[in-house]
C-alpha cells in the first residue's frame, strides 16, 4: 500500500503517465482513419521524416526545448508527406514505393544530421539522442501540457470534420461528387498524423512512433464493425496500452518506457486476435466446428427422414454407423447435437422425427434435394 502510493506520488511517473495516457488516445484515434485507408505505413515513414527535422532545429537554434525540436520535426513530417504525395500524382511511382524512398531518404539525412550535431559543444546535452527510441523520463510538466493541447486539437478537428473523415475512409468518390474538397480533408487528416506523430516522439522514438499509430486501431477493429466504437476503442487501447508499459517499466529496474509500451501494444494485439467475439481466432474456429456439425446433422436428419419415408425401422445407430469417416466422439457429439436441436427423438433406439424436425426439413429445402 505504502509502495503504490509512493508510486503514484512520483512526479516522474505521474509525467509519464499522463504523458502515455494522452498519446495512447492521440495515436489510437488518429491510426484508425489511417488503418482503414491502408496507409498504416504512413505512420512509419512520418515518423523516420522527422529525425532531420529535429535536429535541423538544433543546429538552427542551438536551443534543446522540446517545443523548438519538435516544431522542426513538424515541418520536416509535412514537408516529407507533401514531398510522397507529389511523388505518387505526379510518376509512376507506386504509394508504397513512394514510402520507402522518403523513409529512407529522410532517416538516412537524419542519421548523417545527427552524427554531424553530435560533435559540437552542447549537443550531449540537448539530448537528441532519446528521439530515436524516446525516453519518457524525461518528459516535464510543460512537455505534457503541450501534449495536452496537441491532443485536444485533434479531438476537437477529428469532431469536426467527423463526416468528412468518414467519406474519406470510406467513399471518396461520392464526397467529390457532392462536391467536397476531399483533397483538403486529406490534408487535414495526415496533418492530424503528422501532430500525432509528434507528440509521441519523445515518449517512443522516432523508430518506434509507427506501432502506437497502427496496433491500437488494428486491435480495435477485431471487436467492433462500427467507426465510432472503433474510434473510441482504439484511443482506449491505445491508453491503456501506455498506463501498462508505463508501470511495468517503472517496476522493471533499466526498463525503458518506450519499447515497454511498444510490447503491450503488440500483447493487446494477439489478444485481440485471438479473443475476438466476431473476428477473433478462436470464435471462428469455434463457428467453423459448429457449421460442420450443422451440415453432418441436417444429412443424419435427412437420411433418417428417408428411412422413415419408405417406412424402413432404423435405428440413428445404425445411420450412423454408415458414417465410416467420423470418428466416435464425433458421432456422439452429432447425436447430441441432434437431440438438443429437438430435431430427434431417442427412445429405446427408437428414433423419430420431431415436429421441430419436420420443419427444419422442409424450410431448409432439404426435401427437393
Amino acid at each position: 500500500m505504502l509502495w503504490g502510493s509512493y508510486m503514484l506520488n512520483d512526479y516522474t511517473l505521474q509525467m509519464v503517465l499522463l504523458g502515455s495516457i494522452i498519446l495512447g488516445i492521440t495515436s489510437g484515434m488518429v491510426g484508425t482513419f489511417a488503418v482503414l485507408r491502408k496507409q498504416s505505413l504512413m505512420g512509419d515513414a512520418i515518423s523516420h521524416s522527422a529525425l532531420p527535422g529535429l535536429v535541423i532545429a538544433f543546429l538552427l537554434t542551438s536551443q534543446s526545448a522540446s517545443y523548438i525540436l519538435l516544431i522542426g520535426a513538424f515541418a520536416a513530417s509535412l514537408l516529407s508527406t507533401f514531398i510522397m504525395m507529389l511523388i505518387v500524382k505526379y510518376s509512376n511511382i507506386t504509394y508504397d514505393g513512394a514510402l520507402a524512398i522518403i523513409l529512407s531518404v529522410f532517416f538516412g539525412m537524419g542519421m548523417v544530421l545527427l552524427s554531424v550535431a553530435q560533435k559540437l559543444p552542447g549537443a550531449s546535452q540537448a539530448g537528441l539522442n532519446k528521439f530515436l527510441f524516446g525516453r519518457a523520463a524525461s518528459i516535464l510538466y510543460a512537455d505534457v501540457i503541450m501534449m495536452l493541447g496537441l491532443g485536444i486539437l485533434v479531438l476537437f478537428i477529428i469532431i469536426l470534420f467527423w463526416k468528412e473523415f468518414k467519406l474519406l475512409c470510406f467513399n471518396n468518390d461520392f464526397g467529390e461528387s457532392l462536391g467536397l474538397p476531399m483533397m483538403f480533408f486529406d490534408i487535414i487528416l495526415t496533418s492530424l498524423l503528422v501532430i500525432s506523430i509528434i507528440i509521441g516522439l519523445q515518449m517512443v522514438g522516432v523508430i518506434l512512433m509507427s506501432v502506437m499509430i497502427i496496433a491500437p486501431p488494428v486491435a480495435a477493429r477485431q471487436w467492433t464493425n462500427k467507426l465510432n466504437k472503433m474510434i473510441l476503442l482504439a484511443g482506449f487501447i491505445g491508453a491503456l496500452a501506455g498506463v501498462g508499459g508505463s508501470f511495468i517499466s517503472s517496476i522493471v529496474p533499466r526498463m525503458p518506457t518506450g519499447p515497454t509500451i511498444v510490447i503491450m501494444n503488440f500483447i493487446i494485439v494477439l489478444i485481440s486476435l485471438v479473443l475476438a467475439f466476431e473476428r477473433g481466432l478462436l470464435s471462428r474456429i469455434i463457428r467453423r466446428k459448429q457449421k460442420i456439425n450443422s451440415i453432418l446433422a441436417k444429412q443424419i436428419l435427412f437420411d433418417c427422414y428417408k428411412s422413415f419415408k419408405k417406412e424402413e425401422i432404423i435405428s440413428i445407430k445404425q445411420i450412423m454407423d454408415n458414417l465410416i469417416l467420423l470418428s466416435a466422439k464425433k458421432k456422439k457429439q452429432l447425436r447430441y447435437y441432434l437431440l438438443k436441436k429437438g430435431w430427434l427423438l431417442i427412445t429405446n433406439d427408437k428414433t423419430e422425427i420431431t415436429k421441430k424436425g419436420l420443419e427444419e426439413i422442409l424450410e431448409r429445402g432439404v426435401l427437393c434435394a
